[in-house]
């Protein structure tokens, strides 16, 4: 008997994702299997961006019509000292090693969102990333860019770094074959005993104890303790639509912020001859993020009451530049399921810790943490980092509108935004994604105030944020460090499109896929 089909889409940075994704739908999955299946794919073949032993944050829609927020940033360990580590490193934790990884929560958290609808096995969601860790794959532009970028220069020469990507002193190039065998042994046993393996099994003594012999506090209780939290998002009300976004203690409140302050303010032309006001919204912004953004299960987190002239002080957050090493993968079907999800290892490569053993490389979330005791985002036992991680996506009369993804770091509310902005003014989903883009903040550098440009910027864009007080430092043309968007639009028909980020080396897909019989 031949079964109907439905339509879905999905964007990600790796074509090689994308296409398990697509595989996934056309077994039968959905939406949420697809994201998955991709994700799972990206620890693969984007390892300077994401891994096993990261975070993920994740908005998902079901044909209910629900939205929820899967909350999967991990914590720091039960027995963290954070007036010892402040003895030891002052008031921030250093970029890499042991003290800076938190419980990796992105498995636990793929866990939670498959409750939401999932349609397909577990084991089959995360074959194809066991597939190519074991048979291989080329080597991406990005990942070669990250290997040979100066400012990854402190791992070369490291034992776990040098053994996975300089084999032989040699780093990998553009089309190399890059195998993993432990990574792909790491996949086979999650894909026969499940998530539990890496919180409570075989895999989580191993974790355990080699980041305990790297200097680690983190015990078997952190991890097996550890589950997301599933949370209502933020929503915000923007023209018609509904914009969604993950609350406390990630950044997303700052895009309803700046959208709502724009509104208000009636900024006219917002992405040319206002986009100097906008950056100074999001700039404000930034300044309530940096010193009161915290896990509000462990600090008050009063960002709203935050009145747009009040001085803020002291900052939460090290003034140093967020490296934006993530991915997001966007993913809608025509059965109402809709995801917005971003994983993460936070800056490139992580911490720089691969357990030799399982593959396993661990994310540097813990760099997030102050360790100002007067901050609100200080480390604390149990308690999770200020997270710059931030799905986002909107309901035009409850039904799916855009669902919209980022890696950029600090950056990713004002990519969102821009994107979101140039969709109201009628783009398409490739012209909003390819458009250039300025950030303000510590971007690439040089600091709370600058702003980054891409080369293509209009000349009345440029001159708007020069009126505005800025001095605009441009790089090339879609350059990865202002982000890799990916983005399904559905328009009020219903009819989808897709993009992936000319950044990135990735692809979008509208596909036709069978739909369960019922």
């Amino acid at each position: 008997m031949a079964h109907p089909a439905t339509v879905a889409a999905l964007a990600t940075p790796h074509v090689l994702a994308t296409e398990a994704g697509t595989r996934v739908l056309r077994d039968g999955g959905n939406a949420i299997d697809a994201a998955i299946a991709a994700a799972a794919v990206l620890t693969v073949v984007y390892p300077h961006n994401v891994a096993l032993g990261g975070d993920l944050f994740a908005l998902i829609r079901t044909p209910d019509g629900a939205v929820r927020c899967v909350n999967a940033s991990g914590w720091a360990g039960a027995a963290v000292d954070a007036a010892g580590l402040a003895a030891q490193h002052g008031d921030s934790l250093p970029p890499r090693g042991a003290a800076t990884v938190t419980v990796p929560g992105g498995i636990r958290g793929w866990e939670a969102m498959r409750r939401f609808g999932s349609r397909i096995s577990w084991s089959a969601t995360l074959r194809d990333a066991e597939l190519l860790a074991r048979d291989g794959v080329a080597v991406s532009p990005s990942l070669a860019h990250h290997l040979n970028d100066a400012e990854n220069d402190d791992l070369i020469g490291t034992e776990d770094f040098d053994r996975v990507f300089r084999p032989g002193s040699v780093p990998l190039g553009v089309g190399d074959m890059f195998r993993q065998p432990a990574l792909a042994d790491t996949f086979a046993t999650l894909r026969a005993a499940g998530p539990d393996a890496f919180y409570a099994g075989d895999l989580a003594e191993r974790a355990v104890t080699y980041l305990r012999s790297r200097g680690s506090v983190l015990s078997l209780r952190d991890f097996a303790e550890f589950h997301p939290e599933v949370q209502a998002p933020l929503r915000a009300e923007f023209g018609d639509l509904t914009l969604l976004t993950s609350p406390p203690n990630s950044q997303g409140f700052l895009l309803p912020y700046a959208l709502g302050v724009l509104h208000e303010r009636a900024i006219d032309d917002p992405l040319g001859k206002g986009l100097g006001q906008l950056l100074g919204v999001f700039q404000r912004g930034n300044e309530i993020r940096d010193s009161r953004l915290a896990d509000p299960r462990s600090a008050v987190v009063d960002i709203a009451a935050t009145p747009v002239g009040r001085p803020v002080q002291p900052r939460a957050t090290p003034d140093r530049t967020a490296h934006g090493d993530t991915v997001g993968i966007a993913a809608a079907d025509g059965e109402g399921y809709a995801v917005s999800l971003i994983q993460s290892v936070y800056y490139a490569f992580g911490s720089g810790l691969i357990d030799p053993v399982t593959g396993v490389l661990f994310h540097n979330r813990g760099c997030g943490f102050s360790l100002n005791a007067a901050s609100p985002n200080v480390i604390a036992p149990r308690k999770r980092p200020a997270h710059t991680l931030m799905p986002a996506m909107t309901l035009r009369h409850e039904r799916v509108g855009h669902v919209l993804s980022t890696m950029g770091g600090q950056g990713q509310p004002q990519i969102l935004g821009q994107i979101l902005l140039r969709a109201l003014g009628g783009a398409s989903a490739i012209d909003a994604v390819a458009a250039p883009r300025a950030i303000v903040g510590n971007q690439i550098g040089g600091g709370a105030d600058a702003v980054t440009v891409e080369a293509d910027l209009s000349t009345t864009a440029l001159a708007s944020i020069r009126r505005a007080g800025f001095t605009p430092v441009e790089v090339p043309a879609h350059t990865e460090s202002l982000g890799q968007a990916n983005v399904v639009f559905v328009d009020a028909s219903g009819l989808m499109t897709a993009a992936s980020d000319p950044r990135s080396d990735g692809a979008a897909v509208v596909v036709h896929y069978p739909r369960p019989l019922r």
